[in-house]
């Protein structure tokens, strides 16, 4: 039987990396397969970031959270969330973070430089990091990474790779997709951990 620090898993991030990808089987060889597919991807980013922010943008209660002013926008934000728009300078800065995001999915080296960018993209949507008035909601990030995760199925499931290509994608995407989620999740935590029933 593995032996985990429980404790461990709550302070040090690459632990806890190691930890899940050990549990949920995210190896080198997804890592792999997530850096081969950045052709077919890497291309159809802005795509896939429009497509997100449509979404963002349509719901209130995920729009209203590109209103305030976001930390490292030196524009004027919105007036109101009635005014906010795609073309909204605030919002192009939000759209540029997120095709940055992509790009380091699909071209960095999962080590532990990237273990921290992972866990910052998680604390940077509450009040731990970045705009001080800004947290989102642990339910629109949950919602954010769901449609992440359909969107990114669609763009491999519609791609040219063969059969056993496009299985090891889509397993590899989702293994990394979970992580991240747990990521975000872990800076929403009150509490420690505790050992208990699952």
């Amino acid at each position: 039987m593995h032996k985990v620090d429980e404790e461990r898993l709550e302070t040090d991030a690459k632990y806890r990396f190691d930890y899940l990808a050990e549990f949920i089987g995210f190896t080198s060889e997804d890592a792999a397969t997530i850096q081969a597919f950045a052709p077919h991807l890497g291309p159809r980013i802005p795509e896939l970031v429009d497509q997100t922010y449509e979404y963002l943008l349509s719901y209130d209660a995920t729009a209203r959270h590109f209103v305030p002013h976001q930390f490292g926008f030196d524009g004027p934000a919105p007036e109101s969330l009635e005014s906010l728009d795609v073309n909204h300078p605030q919002v192009k800065f939000r759209k540029d973070h997120l095709n940055r995001y992509f790009m380091q999915l699909i071209g960095r080296s999962y080590d532990d430089r990237m273990v921290q960018y992972l866990d910052m993209v998680g604390k940077i949507h509450t009040t731990k990091a970045g705009s001080q008035e800004i947290e989102i909601p642990l339910v629109q990030m949950n919602a954010l990474m769901g449609l992440v995760s359909d969107l990114l199925n669609d763009f491999i499931l519609k791609s040219p790779l063969d059969e056993h290509a496009t299985a090891r994608t889509l397993r590899a995407f989702s293994k990394l997709l979970w992580i991240q989620t747990d990521f975000i999740s872990r800076h929403y935590a009150t509490t420690s951990a505790s050992v208990g029933a699952l």
